[in-house]
C-alpha cells in the first residue's frame, strides 16, 4: 500500500509551493523597483492596512483568461491580491492591484477577484477598500478587460448607498481605470507617486501640443486642490493608509447601521468662552471656522475632508458627545464664505454621503450669498447651487444650523434653513438674517431718499443703520419662527449635544419614488 502520510505531504509541499509563487508576485526585482520608486507593495499594504493576524486571502490560484496574445505568459495571482480582514476590529474588504504582475493591468479573471470581494461586502454589509496601483486595462484580452471593468463599475454604483467604498490610489490609474474611484465614496491619494487621468501626456501632447508632466496632469496635488476628484492626499504609501484607517473610524458598516461612538473625556456641558473672542459682530472682520469647529467638537478634532479643494467651504466628520456628526461650515477667510460652483458641489457631495450612512450634519453658517460674476453664471452656478439645495432638502438625517454671523440671500436657504429642512436652527447673537447686507439693502430700498437728500453720504449712513437695527439681527426671523432660539455662544458646545440626542431617533418618511433626479 502507498505512504498515504508521504503522498498527503506532497500535496501539501505543492499547495505550498504554488501559494509561494502566488505571494512572490512579479518576484523580487520588481518588488525592489516598487519600493526604489517609494511605493510597498499589493501585500506589504494590505499587512499595513490591517490588524495584524485578520488577513483571510480568496481566490489566490485564480489565472488568466488566456487568449492568443496571452499564451506563455504567467501572472500569478492574476495582478491582484483580494480577501478580508478587520480595521480596528471591524471586518472590512479589500483588493490590492499587484503592479509587479503585469503592472496590475485588469483582465477578465482580475475583474473577477474583485467582484467577488464587492459582492461579498454587500452581502455581509462591510466596508470595501481598493488599493490601486495598475497600468489599466490588459490591451492582450480586448474587449474582455473592458467588460471586467464594466462589472466592477456597475457594482460600484449599485452598492452606492449601501456599504462605505474608499479608494486609496498609490501608484498610475488612467484612462478606463479612473472611473471605479471615481464612483466610490472617498478618494485618497499618495503626493508623489500616484496619478490619475483618463488621457496620458503623450496622447494630449499628439492632440493639442500641450507638454505636461504625469504629475501636472493629474498627480494627488492637481485632484485634491484644482479637480476636486480626491479628498484627501497621505505623504506615501503609510500616511495614505493611515487616513483610510482614520477615514473608517467615522463611518458605519453599512447603510443600515450607525457610526461607531467614541470614548471621550471632554465634558459634555463644557463651556466655549473662548469663541466670544472668535466671533465678532463687525461683519468685515474675517475669523477662522476651524476655531469655531475645533472649540465646539470633541477633544478639538476635525477630520476634515477635501481640505484644499473649495476652501470657502469647509466639511468633514467630528464627534459631539463622543458620537459622529458630519460638519458643513462657511469659511469667512477665503472668498468671505460665499457659495460658488466648486463650494455647492464639495458640499452637496458630502451632505448626501452622510445622509447616506446616518451621520447626523451640523451645519454652520455665516455667508454673504452666492458669488456674483458672469463666470460663475455661465459656467452653471444656478444648477451646482441647485445641488446643495436638493442635497439638504433630501436629506432625512438630523440635521441642526447654527447661524454665527450673517444669513443672506438664497445662500441662506442653501445652507439649511428651517424652510430646507433643518430639524433645529439656533442663532447666535451676532446673527444677522437678511435677503442682503444693510449696505446693499439700503442702496435699493431707500434710493429715493438718499439721492434727493442733501447730504446723500449721511442720508445713507442712516438708512444703513436704520436697517441694521430693523433686519440685521437674528431677532425678527426668531419671531417668525424661522430660528428655533437665539443662543449663549459659551453654551453652545452642551446645546448642540443636546439637540442631537433628541433628535437621535428620528424618523422622516419620503414620498414614494424610484429616485430623485438630483440637478447634475
Amino acid at each position: 500500500m502507498p505512504d498515504l502520510n508521504l503522498e498527503l505531504q506532497e500535496l501539501v509541499a505543492e499547495m505550498e509551493a504554488r501559494r509561494a509563487n502566488v505571494v512572490a508576485g512579479g518576484g523580487p526585482d520588481r518588488a525592489k523597483k516598487q519600493h526604489e520608486g517609494g511605493k510597498m507593495t499589493a501585500r506589504e499594504r494590505i499587512e499595513h492596512l490591517l490588524d495584524s493576524g485578520s488577513w483571510l486571502e480568496f481566490s489566490t490560484f485564480t489565472e488568466h483568461g488566456g487568449g492568443p496574445l496571452m499564451r506563455g505568459v504567467e501572472a500569478p495571482g492574476e495582478g491582484v491580491v483580494t480577501g478580508r480582514g478587520t480595521i480596528n476590529g471591524r471586518q472590512v474588504f479589500v483588493f490590492s492591484q499587484d503592479f509587479t504582475v503585469l503592472g496590475g493591468s485588469l483582465g477578465k479573471m482580475n475583474a473577477q477577484k474583485v467582484t467577488k470581494i464587492m459582492d461579498l461586502a454587500a452581502k455581509t454589509g462591510c466596508p470595501v477598500i481598493g488599493l490601486n496601483d495598475s497600468a489599466g486595462a490588459r490591451i492582450q484580452e480586448g474587449v474582455d478587460s473592458l467588460s471586467g471593468y464594466g462589472e466592477i463599475f456597475y457594482r460600484n454604483a449599485i452598492y452606492s448607498g449601501a456599504i462605505p467604498q474608499i479608494s486609496a490610489i498609490l501608484g498610475p490609474c488612467a484612462g478606463g481605470a479612473v472611473y471605479s474611484p471615481a464612483l466610490t465614496d472617498f478618494v485618497l491619494m499618495s503626493e508623489g507617486t500616484s496619478y490619475m487621468f483618463i488621457t496620458g501626456p503623450e496622447v494630449i501632447k499628439s492632440v493639442t501640443r500641450e507638454d505636461v508632466t504625469f504629475d501636472e496632469l493629474g498627480g494627488a496635488h492637481v485632484h485634491t486642490r484644482r479637480s476636486g476628484v480626491a479628498h484627501l492626499a497621505g505623504q506615501g504609501d503609510e500616511d495614505t493608509l493611515r487616513l483610510v484607517r482614520s477615514l473608517l473610524a467615522y463611518l458605519p458598516q453599512n447603510a443600515k447601521e450607525k457610526p461607531p461612538t467614541r470614548p471621550t473625556s471632554d465634558p459634555v456641558d463644557r463651556a466655549t468662552p473662548e469663541l466670544l473672542d472668535v466671533v465678532v459682530p463687525d461683519q468685515r472682520k474675517p475669523y477662522a471656522m476651524h476655531d469655531v469647529i475645533e472649540s465646539l467638537v470633541d477633544d478639538a478634532t476635525f477630520f476634515e475632508i477635501q481640505p484644499h479643494f473649495a476652501r470657502n467651504i469647509l466639511v468633514g466628520f467630528a464627534h459631539l458627545g463622543g458620537k459622529v456628526v458630519g460638519i458643513v461650515a462657511n469659511n469667512p477667510k477665503f472668498m468671505a464664505g460665499t457659495l460658488n460652483i466648486d463650494a455647492s458641489d464639495k458640499a452637496a457631495r458630502f451632505i448626501r454621503t452622510c445622509d447616506c450612512f446616518n451621520i447626523p450634519i451640523l451645519t454652520l453658517v455665516d455667508v454673504t450669498g452666492f458669488l456674483p460674476g458672469v463666470a460663475q453664471e455661465h459656467a452653471g452656478i444656478i444648477r451646482h447651487g441647485a445641488k446643495m439645495l436638493y442635497a439638504y432638502a433630501e436629506a432625512t438625517v438630523p440635521k441642526v444650523t447654527l447661524i454665527t454671523r450673517k444669513s443672506y440671500g438664497g445662500a441662506y436657504l442653501a445652507m439649511n434653513s428651517r424652510d430646507m429642512g433643518a430639524d433645529v436652527v439656533y442663532a447666535w447673537p451676532t446673527a444677522a438674517v437678511a435677503v442682503m447686507g444693510a449696505e446693499g439693502a439700503a442702496n435699493i430700498v431707500y434710493r429715493r431718499e438718499i439721492q434727493k437728500s442733501d447730504n446723500p453720504a449721511a442720508t445713507r449712513a442712516e438708512k444703513i443703520k436704520q436697517y441694521k437695527d430693523t433686519f440685521d439681527n437674528p431677532y425678527v426671523a426668531a419671531a417668525k419662527g424661522y430660528i428655533d432660539d437665539v443662543i449663549a455662544i459659551e453654551d453652545t458646545r452642551r446645546v448642540l449635544i443636546q439637540t442631537f440626542e433628541m433628535l437621535e431617533h428620528k424618523d422622516e418618511a419620503r414620498p414614494y419614488k424610484k429616485h430623485g433626479n438630483i440637478p447634475l
